[in-house]
């Protein structure tokens, strides 16, 4: 096989997996700016290759054959060795891109990471970042489709599947309007959660899953009211000022509120919701010498 054939075959089988990933061939041809006869024929060659059909047609939709879904994760290997290898060549060369693909999760990326990515910027001048936030499971398909390098996030992810380290910690904790009524008490119990509404994140969110555990081991979860469920903190510390209901949030989300009398932190007794803040990454043979940097960086 020539040389041309090879770079033809790794362009065909990166088309191959974005057309499964995206169920469509217009769709993969917009992604990889090329015409979509030209994903047809790139398609055609691979089935031509392997003596088989790699797609279905359902519904209007492409999905993957049997033969597609073997090909599938080999594919996406090799796909990904090849991006490695350039990388590593490059950087070997001294042309290494020093941008940095950081995902973080909603919390992490609005409230920490900022002061984080300046400290290291100060010491690292030639290195950019890149910033993606978004809830875990989100960040974490990003990091699967290698859109990008690290991923700091605050949910649980598969060990087995992912190099996760801690690098923080952060403590949940329960706030209310300024002047509620609770105010004048030190503390409440934890049965007293059932008399207010609470005011959640949506349900995919790290933090909510932590703090519903929590409360279930506790006995009280199933006795909360929900108020409402909200897509950012911003806006469930705009809701809970205006007396809408109660939250329980990351302690770091809400420093300003508490220093300036917007909210207010009420214990709750015998209750501590701590929780882990993680660096997730792909086991890869090749890493960025930024990225290896960052990670050294946080875990000091």
């Amino acid at each position: 096989m020539e040389k041309g054939d090879d770079a033809m075959n790794i362009d065909s089988l990166r088309m191959f997996c974005r057309v499964a990933e995206e169920g469509s061939v217009s769709q993969a041809a917009r992604l990889g700016f090329i015409s979509q006869p030209a994903v047809t024929k790139q398609i055609r060659q691979l089935e031509n290759r392997y003596g088989t059909s790699l797609f279905d047609r359902m519904d209007g939709k492409l999905t993957l054959s049997e033969a597609g879904k073997v090909l599938y994760p080999y594919a996406k290997e090799m796909v990904e060795l090849d991006n490695n290898s350039f990388q590593a060549i490059q950087e070997v060369s001294g042309y290494t891109d020093q941008t940095l693909k950081v995902g973080a999760s909603q919390t992490i990326g609005e409230y920490l990471l900022p002061g984080l990515l300046g400290n290291y910027q100060k010491r690292h001048e030639g290195i950019k970042f890149s910033l993606l936030i978004g809830n875990t499971p989100y960040i974490l398909s990003k990091l699967d489709n290698n859109e990008i390098d690290i991923a700091l996030v605050e949910g649980e992810a598969d060990q087995t599947k992912y190099t996760v380290q801690k690098f923080a910690d952060d403590e949940l904790i329960l706030i209310t309007s300024y002047n509620h009524r609770w105010k004048d008490k030190g503390s409440i119990e934890v049965h007293e959660l059932s008399e207010e509404k609470m005011i959640w994140r949506e349900k995919d969110s790290g933090t909510r899953l932590i703090v519903e555990n929590a409360l279930s081991e506790l006995g009280i979860l199933e006795y909360i009211e929900n108020a409402m469920e909200l897509g950012s903190m911003q806006s469930i510390k705009s809701a809970v000022e205006a007396n809408l209901g109660i939250g329980i949030m990351p302690k770091l989300t809400v420093t300003k509120e508490l220093q300036f009398k917007v909210l207010r932190e009420i214990p709750i007794k015998n209750l501590s919701i701590m929780r882990d803040l993680w660096i997730v990454q792909k086991d890869k043979r090749f890493k960025k010498s930024a990225q290896i940097g960052f990670q050294e960086f946080l875990l000091r």
